[in-house]
């Protein structure tokens, strides 16, 4: 089977179809969540505007909805357009650009799932047009690692009426990623924001695609402190039912109703759940500092296996023991037996680490170098900022290692074999160095009540999975009453200077 189906949608399985896929951030919106968003922009509205219309979503959900009102739609890909759903009479669409030309007049009901492209793929002349648009609307820019879909909810935001109602899906990180915090702060001020819905792994609207979706529905109305905070668990019409109900039917079992308030909802993050209880005044900063792991920028060149080290004749001395993925350890304590099996199994273990200039490089190691300026190494992005081009990234040894991105195997991993570890895995460095307070650490990271609190400080991703970045880990509640049994202790953090 070369294709799997959702609804209408052909997702290919193969790499390049969904790349392409990706490049035009086009994903089908199913009909159980395509109704309740019309359900709620069409209360008071008879057209509705939709910026990234797709092949036709939203309106095959006005049509099951048996809705009376007009639909406009925009999008930049005339092949999509020629669905045939859009023959309809209650129908306009263009292929037009919403972002670079938008419509010259403001609307009463704008509803998209905009494109999900994130900023790796934006090239630099549209990241500048991004920069002048979200100074234009808001005020000021935001972090360029915001994805495209966030310029089309800023824009979509700014051609709504008073009162007007929107209804967006967007990914999780529109409420996780370094820009979150300021685009919601803004949206919060200056917008009704009346419920955040939310989806279980069972209820996942797009099973095959490695992204959370969240709606937003929002008024341009007079902000208030409450919003209704929606989890669904199963794929259902419940949704829609609490939808029509004005917010009002809350006995609907398979959907969790939660109402927030809003600075706890902006502060936590609208994508997470609100604290069910007191949250610790601990959190991973005061007993340990974060970093990410080493990026080689070329992982072949540098990270190497013993076997590959000997067979090449390379000084040993310049080689450090690395660790380059997380499913190579398998426990939560990294010895010299699994180090010992890793170089059995042929993996690599060992980084050319050569932290600062050197003069009189052994021949055999500056043939080597030789050999990586002739593939071009040092002129890839990563790489040809260093100097000289083949400088490692300085880390001293952590005493914990944390596997940052997965569902299940996110956990720390105490550093016994004293390894550097790529960019897969962060470095703690706890700021006791005494073993028996390392080991309490450790113990207290890995109980399940303060691996569940991973949640408030990460961005969510298909199936469950979890990733945290070093600058939200510190971030990390620890239950205070862990820290009380084990006897943690706030110590003055040993920052090395050459970490920073």
């Amino acid at each position: 089977m070369n294709e799997l189906k959702i609804n209408q949608q052909v997702i290919p399985t193969n790499w390049n179809k969904r790349e392409i896929l990706r490049n035009k951030g086009q994903f089908w919106t199913p009909d159980w969540v395509t109704m309740p968003m019309v359900e709620y922009v069409t209360k008071d509205s008879d057209l509705i505007f939709d910026p990234a219309t797709g092949t036709g979503a939203f309106l095959q959900a006005i049509l099951l909805l048996n809705k009376t009102c007009k639909y406009y739609g925009t999008d930049i890909d005339e092949n999509v357009l020629k669905s045939i759903i859009y023959n309809n009479p209650i129908a306009t669409v263009e292929k037009k650009d919403f972002i670079k030309n938008p419509p010259n007049r403001k609307f009463d009901a704008i509803i998209a799932n905009p494109p999900y492209i994130r900023h790796h793929r934006i090239d630099e002349q549209t990241k500048e047009l991004l920069r002048q648009l979200t100074t234009k609307i808001i005020g000021s820019t935001i972090d360029g690692r915001a994805g495209y879909h966030i310029y089309f909810l800023l824009q979509a935001l700014n051609l709504l009426t008073k009162n007007g109602r929107l209804a967006f899906i967007m990914p999780a990180d529109t409420c996780e990623g370094v820009f979150s915090k300021k685009l919601w702060n803004w949206i919060g001020k200056n917008y009704l924001i009346e419920s955040v819905i939310t989806f279980s792994e069972n209820a996942a609207p797009f099973p095959e695609i490695d992204t959370n979706a969240i709606i937003f529905l929002i008024k341009n109305q007079k902000p208030i402190n409450k919003l209704f905070w929606i989890k669904v668990n199963e794929v259902g019409n419940e949704l829609l039912q609490f939808i029509q109900s004005d917010f009002t039917n809350t006995d609907l079992p398979t959907i969790d109703i939660i109402e927030r308030e809003l600075s706890e909802a902006l502060q936590t993050g609208l994508s997470r759940p609100p604290h069910q209880e007191l949250i610790s005044p601990y959190k991973l900063s005061d007993f340990a500092t974060v970093m990410r792991g080493i990026a080689t920028g070329a992982n072949d060149f540098f990270f190497l296996t013993n076997q590959q080290i000997e067979e090449l004749n390379l000084p040993k001395e310049y080689f450090r023991l690395t660790l380059g993925r997380t499913r190579d350890v398998e426990n939560d304590i990294l010895t010299t037996k699994e180090i010992i099996e890793l170089d059995r199994k042929g993996r690599p273990t060992m980084l050319l680490y050569i932290d600062k200039p050197k003069n009189n490089l052994p021949k055999q190691l500056m043939d080597y170098i030789k050999e990586g300026e002739k593939l071009e190494l040092n002129k890839r992005a990563l790489i040809k900022s260093r100097n000289p081009w083949y400088k490692t990234e300085k880390r001293e040894i952590p005493e914990m290692l944390f596997a940052y991105l997965g569902r299940r195997d996110i956990r720390f991993i105490k550093n016994e074999v004293g390894v550097l570890p790529l960019h897969c895995l962060h470095c703690v460095y706890t700021n006791s160095k005494d073993k028996q307070e390392i080991n309490n650490l450790w113990t207290v990271l890995n109980h399940p009540e303060t691996l569940e609190n991973l949640k408030y400080v990460s961005k969510s991703y298909g199936s469950g999975a979890l990733k945290a970045e070093p600058q939200s880990l510190k971030d990390l509640p620890i239950p205070e009453k862990f820290v009380k049994k084990y006897n943690l202790t706030i110590r003055k953090k040993q920052i090395y200077n050459t970490l920073f």
